[in-house]
């Protein structure tokens, strides 16, 4: 069986490249080791899929730089083949309405992932590619004609190839890290895939009995362990990177926004015992305005007991915690409260330093950071600087960007970047 391009992956990247490219006319082949496709899309944003984030081409590409300047370059190409908008022209267009949430995630009106997951594969369907479910790959090998498929005893030959087979993260749909081991014996390097936009853990019980509480609005830090600085407290200067966003609360640490954020330097870090969390639990007012707001309220209320004061500040379960672990009765009468009490609340509220056993890793990631090494790969064409006719899309490329829609727009930029350069490609054959 004889394709222009066969894609290796129904996923995000895999389903927008087998549209554009049957679209482009190329013969188009995609290839799924799962029942059914995109998986991983019905399981995102919890199961509602978020689509996309509510900005231009630059403002995605800003996103990635402030995690990595190097991926928001290589992305560009694909961000102006396919910008955010053009994304929701194209769902929208296959009847999937969709709505911009107070975050600027975009999701379905519907609220339901699988109609975004449908409406791809339809797309991909109406245009002629021809999608093949049940059908892992079990090899690939190269001629001087192009490329041989072997899957469950049938061959497909192809003169292009894409792969499209995500990355490590979620390994249940099926993404156990294949395309890796397919780059590689093209020649290709791997930068070490590690787990992305993944819960933090923490031995600290005062942490994990919160489970449940959620802060709209926290920022986090990560710091490498100073002795000194335990006791006097770390600055910006300090910070390995920072974050600030909702926060969870879990029964094994901590999630939501900023702390899927920051995950990565965690994981990444060979080092990660010597880490540690500085968190803001009041990042809209300033150390030294609270420290006085604090002074005044203790001042004007001498008669009331600290625990019912706290509580105005924070859920009353953090406030609780927060007395707990400075060491002050519950009871004490406000006018009571020493400056030393009174230091040691504003540093637990403002910077307080959380200890850092792990993450949920691969399970838990929402993205693979690591992959394919961009260098070896033409950011115009998504096609391989070592293997002509080889191309790569999506997660299985070294990039991983923040939580919010983000990595989405970048596995479908490059998914329709990859199929429309490998159907111009074979097009181009046909003139020679």
């Amino acid at each position: 069986m004889k394709y222009d391009l066969i894609i290796v992956g129904a996923g995000a990247a895999g389903l927008f490249a087998a549209a554009r490219a049957a679209e482009c006319g190329a013969k188009t082949l995609l290839l799924e080791k799962n029942n059914q496709p995109g998986i991983k899309i019905l399981m995102s944003g919890g199961t509602r899929c978020n689509i996309t984030h509510a900005t231009d081409q630059q403002g995605i590409a800003a996103a990635f730089a402030k995690f990595d300047k190097k991926q928001a370059g290589f992305l560009r190409s694909s961000l102006a083949a396919l910008p955010p908008e053009k994304v929701i022209q194209l769902i929208e267009a296959e009847g999937v309405l969709t709505k911009v949430e107070d975050t600027g995630k975009i999701f379905p009106v519907s609220n339901k992932a699988i109609d975004v997951r449908d409406a791809l594969h339809k797309r991909a369907v109406q245009h002629g590619a021809v999608v093949r479910l049940n059908s892992a790959v079990d090899g690939i090998r190269q001629d001087n004609y192009g490329f041989t498929l072997t899957s469950g005893g049938a061959s497909f030959f192809c003169t292009r190839l894409l792969i499209t087979s995500g990355g490590q993260s979620y390994p249940g749909c099926g993404t156990t890290g294949d395309g890796y081991t397919w780059a590689s014996q093209f020649g290709h390097t791997i930068v070490n895939p590690v787990p992305a936009l993944t819960p933090i853990t923490t031995d600290e019980a005062w942490v994990r009995d919160l489970k449940g509480i959620t802060l709209p609005d926290a920022v986090l830090a990560i710091v490498r362990l100073d002795a000194a600085k335990e006791q006097s407290g770390y600055g910006a200067k300090q910070f390995l990177t920072t974050r600030r966003s909702s926060l969870l609360f879990t029964h094994f640490g901590l999630s939501g926004p900023s702390a899927l954020d920051i995950s990565r330097v965690i994981t990444r870090d060979a080092n990660r015992g010597e880490l540690r969390l500085v968190c803001d639990f009041l990042p809209h007012v300033g150390t030294e305005e609270f420290q006085h707001e604090l002074t005044m309220v203790f001042q004007n209320a001498g008669r009331k007991q600290i625990a019912s004061i706290i509580p105005e500040f924070v859920p009353k379960r953090l406030a609780e915690a927060a007395l707990q672990q400075c060491g002050i009765a519950g009871e004490t009468k406000a006018a009571e409260i020493s400056k030393k009490q009174n230091r040691s609340l504003v540093t637990f509220f403002k910077a307080c330093v959380i200890g850092i056993s792990g993450t949920l890793g691969f399970k838990k990631a929402e993205v693979t950071a690591g992959g394919v090494a961009l260098k070896e790969v033409d950011s115009k064409t998504l096609q391989s600087r070592l293997v002509p006719g080889l191309y790569f899309a999506g997660e299985v490329l070294d990039i991983d960007g923040p939580i919010g829609g983000f990595n989405f727009q970048a596995a479908f930029s490059t998914g329709w970047l990859a199929g429309q350069s490998a159907a111009a490609a074979m097009n181009d054959s046909l003139l020679q």
